[in-house]
């Protein structure tokens, strides 16, 4: 007898049962129904997305660490990491001023300030500083001394990325320095470790259906759709910027690696989406870098880019803050020189650089582009405040995309990634079975034992560069 076809209903609740992808869509659009009819409620929600973007940051700092000792201890060779970073630095200068450059273009293409009239004087100045908490970018040497930790364990606590790669880096060049027979259970309990973030991982995205559901109901709840039509042209200004730059994207990838970013797209779309949804890159990261490890990008250059990128390279942010600056000129008035928006752009490339996890960093950027130049008024940056929110979404999948692009072409151009494993991955002629569900599969083993080789019982081998010193004189 042939077998019997499962009825709709049960294919369609087996397809939420299983498909984090299906439950994340559902509660992106009932979280927008439930903004939109119950608004006073919906805003009592946003909890359940800081909740679950807490969970995650807890596990990104040990989860970074980890990758990156094992990626240098396994590579042998620290030059080589070193080099992965100066072209990732290299790589992120060239894609975030192609942005900056794309969202002045079309600004003044489009003009989406011009005909506002808007007096600068009418504008709450004081709403800027609520939203910044009155904080400010850091300077040069600010950020260069924050970037080096004042204590180990403070790092991890305050989730310091530059700083905990920089101890990441310490500990790694460590071990190759040692050899692996003065210290032979450092390697394994590393591995182990990433083991068991990446379940934590897995337990964790579960909840992320919930985290989506709140993130979208407060948003829709606290600003309303009517939002959307004041700044109609500006939004879809700042979208269509964003998928040019994103069909630039698209075309690096292709001429450095030879690989799809459709498809690419089509492989994290659970990440893209959640992204979307929680308006949040951190949320994602941990399975983002397992993804791409087992695309075939190795260990250290997803360790070393991907985070590093999450500081450096800020696409998303400066396609808006470029548009966004001179939206607020051409709405109070102001012409902008030729010399005076490549000054937009020079200032910028600084500015963006220290914005991650600094709150209202945008508005921070903002205000110090709009004091640079001396022609726009600080508080004209209030112009933007009911607006920066719908950006979000933007913002973030925008910055994900740039940074995983760079993860491929950087790991090319050192010759760290597998492009033939990356094809057949994006292809689907791989297994690609979600890596940290944690459940067994058909084979009894985790997703993550697919992802680090199982530590075995005997005295394991002496990876690749991990040589004992010559001894010492005398």
């Amino acid at each position: 007898m042939p077998p019997s076809v499962p009825s709709l209903p049960r294919r369609v609740a087996r397809t939420l049962r299983t498909s984090l992808f299906a439950q994340v869509l559902c509660a992106l659009v009932l979280g927008i129904t439930v903004g939109k009819l119950w608004p006073d409620t919906a805003t009592a929600l946003q909890p359940l997305g800081d909740g679950f973007t807490r969970l995650i940051k807890t596990v990104i700092s040990p989860l970074v660490f980890c990758v990156v000792v094992v990626g240098i201890a396994k590579a042998g060779d620290l030059k080589a990491f070193g080099r992965i970073g100066v072209k990732a630095l290299i790589w992120f200068e060239i894609a975030s001023t192609a942005a900056l450059v794309i969202g002045l273009v079309a600004a003044n293409v489009v003009g989406p300030g011009k005909g506002m009239n808007v007096d600068p004087s009418s504008l709450n100045a004081a709403a800027v500083d609520e939203t910044t908490g009155g904080g400010h970018l850091p300077t040069t040497a600010e950020f260069v001394l924050n970037a080096l930790p004042q204590s180990f364990l403070g790092a991890f606590a305050e989730n310091e990325l530059l700083q905990v790669l920089i101890l990441a880096c310490l500990v790694g060049a460590a071990l190759l320095h040692l050899g692996h027979t003065k210290v032979p259970q450092i390697l394994p309990a590393v591995e182990q470790a990433q083991e068991i973030i990446f379940a934590i991982v897995g337990f964790i995205m579960r909840l992320a259906p919930l985290a989506v559901f709140g993130a979208m109901a407060h948003l829709v709840g606290q600003y309303g759709l009517g939002v959307m039509e004041t700044y109609a042209k500006l939004i879809v200004l700042c979208y269509v910027a964003a998928a040019l730059f994103v069909v630039l994207l698209a075309v690096a990838l292709r001429v450095v690696t030879g690989l799809s970013l459709w498809k690419f797209l089509r492989y994290i779309r659970e990440e893209m989406l959640l992204a979307l949804g929680t308006a949040s890159t951190e949320s994602v990261m941990p399975r983002v870098m397992q993804k791409l490890r087992r695309a075939g990008a190795r260990d250290d250059a997803v360790g070393l880019v991907l985070p590093t990128g999450y500081s450096f390279n800020l696409d998303g942010a400066s396609l808006y803050l470029s548009i966004g600056t001179l939206f607020i000129a051409q709405a109070v008035g102001v012409d902008l020189s030729l010399g005076q928006q490549i000054t937009v752009v020079l200032v910028l490339m600084l500015t963006s650089k220290g914005m991650a996890g600094i709150p209202g960093s945008a508005f921070l950027a903002l205000s110090a582009t709009a004091s640079s130049l001396g022609a726009i008024p600080a508080g004209a940056v209030a112009l933007l405040l009911g607006v920066d929110r719908i950006m979000d979404s933007m913002r973030v999948v925008t910055n994900l995309l740039g940074n995983c692009v760079a993860v491929f072409a950087v790991s090319r151009w050192e010759g760290a990634l597998d492009t033939a494993k990356a094809k057949r991955v994006l292809d689907g002629e791989e297994d690609t079975s979600e890596p940290d569900d944690g459940d067994k599969g058909a084979g009894g083993e985790t997703g993550t034992e697919a992802l680090v080789p199982a530590i075995p019982a005997q005295k394991p081998k002496e990876p690749k560069g991990l040589k004992e010193p010559a001894p010492e004189a005398g």
